[in-house]
Order: structure tokens, then C-alpha cells, then sequence
């Protein structure tokens, strides 16, 4: 993909610090001489755009679909601006997470974004990856003000000040062409990388649901359980609701100096600042929920898609969430298995309600409801010995998810690295996006979305769109 690629012949000293030394016939301006900011208002019929940190400028519906979250936009729309078609809009509470991009739709977004249009000798698409490198960010950020990080604002006043490049228009398109054909090349790696992690988690899936739903023997005699969507158990097993197991906790941190944590899909419960690289959108996290180990942490707007762990962390998770702990003697790493298996998950939809339908309906799985809930359950020994059994059968597959994963991660900060050596000019691309053919937009915007941003699905009560 880089072979090939040299540094331009002759350089200069930019004076800026997120840009570095810059190719000698590049300009150099402030945005004021690049963009005009608009404010086109009163197209109330618009389609509603969103602008986000990891996908850019999306169809809201788009986005609400993939999360639990649902429509805060006011019914009133006339203030909402228009974005066309190769603007620049971002997000003013969020530019300095890399909440910012090149647009590809026409539509309204809300009226604290800020929409800027290039003129004539900008390519929107050039600055669309130039804005949403690392190095922007922290200029980004260097101009924000506010109280606290969650308050910080780029107003357009300051974005107009910062200095960015100008390279012929040309070499603009040359460097977007280029880019466009390497993120096909990344995606289409990416993708066929997430395709075999789903192949994997299905084959760990079935494993799994084969365990907490009939134990390690395989010829163990059945018998009827007298619950339809349970069907035949182990005749030692026996049907407990969920209320006589956990009982619900709701232990408030009075200081929010504790350690926040975060629910990851195939992941768990985990530290939030070793997974995600913003802070937190809340402005104190005093009022979160205290979490101990042996305890089960559930997402009450995603349970129905497994994001319901137990804990071995101390420390703070969303209001939003419950906690539980067990009220007798039980495995919770065995429950949290068998709440995340096939059969469950589908109850536990069920059970959810709320407004809407669907994975685009705002729906949450009540205790009440959680609670009467009926499972089979094993002796607590039998637990303890399909865990073991478990972690035996399962090592090699998560082993291979893992190890893709980690490719995925890799092929990521590849993707980050090469965007930013080429857009401020480390390396030449002229040459080798003369032998490329022209792409689309899509390829242009890029960001690997075929998949649902997790920022979205699983953080959707600590963090706005």
C-alpha cells in the first residue's frame, strides 16, 4: 500500500505544532481563508444529519437504529441548519474528540454544530481527513474552552484562527484519491477479520448455550421443564426465578472519585479510560452506581443482546444500569453465561419494554419483569465444574478472537498513521494516485461502518451523538 512512497524533495517549518514540517509549496492559511462558515436555516423538511466522532456525517435514522437511543431533537426545526453536500460540520462540544467531517448528504443538523464551506480551491474531502487525524484533535482541543472537558467548546470564532494546509488543489485530490483506494484496501481487511470473529463467537455461542442448558453430559436424562421457551432440562436441574437469586442494589457514589467502568460487547465490564480514548460526556460522576466484584451489572436498554456481565472490578458505572447481587449461593460467572446465551437473550427481549419496536425502539428490561423471569439452574458444584469445562473447550476459540482483534487494532493505527503522514505531507502520493482510479464518497468518508459503532450501542446513557 506505501511502497513507493517518498517524502516530497523540499520541506519547511510550519510554525504550527500539530502540523509539523509541511512539503515547501504548500500554503499555509488561516480556516477563515479556507472556509466561510454558513448558517442556512428554516429547511424544516430537511432529512436530519447527525455528526459523529468514528463515522462523520450520518443519516440520523442510520445512527438511532444501531443504539437504544432515541430521538432528542426538537419538533421545531425551523433554527436547524442546512449541510449540502461537501460542507464541513462539526460538532462544537465534540471537534476536539474528532466529531467533525465532510458531508456526502443534504440535510439539517442541530443548531450548536457549526457548518463551514470551502471555497473554491479547498477540497472538502482533503480537510474531511486532515480534521479528523490525532494531531487535529489536540489543536482542537488547544481552542476549546469551557468549565470541565465535557463543557469544552470550538467555537467558530477559534476554529477560524487555526492554521491549517493548502496544498494545490491537484495534489488535494491526488491525496483523497489515494486514501480512498488504501480505506477499501482497510475495510475490505477489516471486514473479512469482524466476518471470522463472527463466525467464532457463534461457534463459542453454541458451545456455551450447550453448557448452561444441559451441563457437560451429553447423555444426561431430560426431563420437561413446564416452561414452553425452556423446554426439556436435566432432571436435577431445577426452575428458579430470577428475583429468588439477585436482588438489586443501588449504591451511589457521594464523591465520583471512583475508578469509572464501562460494559463492552465479548468484552465485559472494564476500566473505561484502558478501552476508550475520551473522557467521559458527564460532567461528574457523582450519583453513578458502585459496583463490587461477585456482582452482575446489567444495561437495561441492551440485555436482550447479551450486555449483561458480572463483576471481579470495584468501582462506577452508568445510573442507567442495575447492579445486583446474589441472594443466595450462586456462581455469577455461571449466571452471567447463561444470561448471555441464545435462549435468554430472546427472553429478555421479550420482557423489554418501552416506546418503539425493534433494535430502533427505546426499550428497557424492567427488575420487575427481569426478576420474574424463570431458569433452569444446576447444583452450585455442577456450576462451578461447567465453568471449568468451559474454559477448557473454549480456549483455543477465544484465543482466535483475540489474536483477530488485536490484526483488526493493528490495521486501525495503520489506517490512523498513514491518514496523517499523507494529509500533512510526510509522504508524496502524486505518483501512485495517478495509476489509481477515481472513488466514491463512500470509499472517501470511510471509517469502517459496516459495523455498529460500540460507542453507540453500549454507551448510549453516558454519551450524546
Amino acid at each position: 500500500m506505501i511502497e513507493g512512497l517518498k517524502p516530497y524533495p523540499a520541506y519547511i517549518e510550519s510554525g504550527q505544532q500539530w502540523l509539523g514540517s509541511i512539503p515547501s509549496h504548500w500554503a499555509l492559511l488561516p480556516n477563515r481563508a479556507i472556509f466561510d462558515e454558513v448558517k442556512d436555516r428554516y429547511h424544516p423538511r430537511e432529512e436530519m444529519l447527525s455528526v459523529t466522532i468514528t463515522r462523520g456525517i450520518v443519516r440520523q435514522k442510520s445512527l438511532l437504529a444501531d443504539s437504544s437511543k432515541k430521538d432528542s431533537s426538537n419538533l421545531n426545526k425551523a433554527a436547524y441548519k442546512l449541510v449540502l453536500p461537501h460542507d464541513i460540520a462539526y460538532n462544537k462540544m465534540r471537534a476536539w474528540q474528532g466529531a467533525i467531517g465532510a458531508a456526502s448528504l443534504r440535510g439539517i443538523i442541530s443548531p450548536a454544530y457549526v457548518v463551514m464551506r470551502p471555497r473554491a480551491e479547498a477540497n472538502a474531502w482533503f480537510y474531511h481527513h486532515l480534521y479528523r487525524t490525532p494531531s487535529f484533535a489536540k489543536e482542537a482541543e488547544r481552542w476549546s474552552y469551557g468549565i470541565t472537558s465535557d463543557m469544552w467548546c470550538l467555537r467558530p470564532e477559534h476554529f477560524k484562527v487555526i492554521v491549517s494546509v493548502l496544498p494545490p488543489l491537484d495534489e488535494q485530490a491526488s491525496i483523497v484519491r489515494f486514501l480512498g483506494s488504501a480505506n477499501l484496501k482497510i475495510d475490505r481487511f477489516i471486514r473479512a477479520k469482524r466476518n471470522l470473529i463472527g463466525l467464532l463467537n457463534e461457534q463459542k455461542q453454541a458451545i456455551i448455550h450447550r453448557a448452561v442448558t444441559r451441563g457437560l453430559n451429553a447423555v444426561v436424562k431430560l426431563r420437561p421443564s413446564g416452561i414452553p421457551w425452556i423446554g426439556e432440562i436435566p432432571t436435577h436441574w431445577e426452575i428458579k426465578r430470577i428475583k429468588y437469586l439477585l436482588r438489586e442494589l443501588d449504591d451511589r457514589s457521594k464523591t465520583g472519585a471512583e475508578i469509572l467502568l464501562s460494559m463492552r460487547m465479548h468484552h465485559g465490564l472494564v476500566v473505561f479510560s484502558e478501552h476508550f480514548s475520551r473522557p467521559p460526556q458527564a460532567a461528574s460522576l457523582v450519583g453513578f452506581k458502585i459496583v463490587k466484584p461477585g456482582q452482575i451489572v446489567v444495561n437495561r436498554m441492551q440485555a436482550g443482546n447479551g450486555v449483561i456481565y458480572p463483576s471481579n472490578l470495584t468501582g462506577l458505572v452508568s445510573p442507567d444500569y442495575a447492579v445486583l447481587e446474589p441472594l443466595t449461593d450462586v456462581n455469577v460467572d455461571f449466571l452471567g453465561e447463561l444470561f448471555r446465551s441464545r435462549t435468554i437473550r430472546t427472553k429478555f427481549r421479550s420482557e423489554s419494554k418501552g416506546l418503539g419496536t425493534g433494535s430502533s425502539g427505546f426499550l428497557r428490561l424492567y427488575n420487575d419483569r427481569f426478576g420474574a423471569i424463570s431458569i433452569a439452574m444446576p447444583p452450585r458444584a455442577e456450576q462451578d465444574v461447567i465453568l471449568q469445562g468451559l474454559g477448557e473447550k473454549l480456549a483455543d476459540l477465544n484465543a482466535a478472537i483475540a489474536r483477530t482483534e488485536r490484526e483488526i487494532a493493528l490495521m486501525q493505527e495503520y489506517r490512523t498513521r498513514l491518514t496523517a503522514d499523507i494529509v500533512t505531507g510526510k509522504l508524496d502520493v502524486r505518483e501512485a494516485a495517478a495509476r489509481l482510479p477515481e472513488v466514491g464518497e463512500g470509499a472517501k468518508l470511510s471509517a469502517d461502518t459496516d459495523t455498529i459503532d460500540e460507542e453507540l450501542s453500549e454507551e448510549a446513557e453516558l454519551y450524546d451523538t
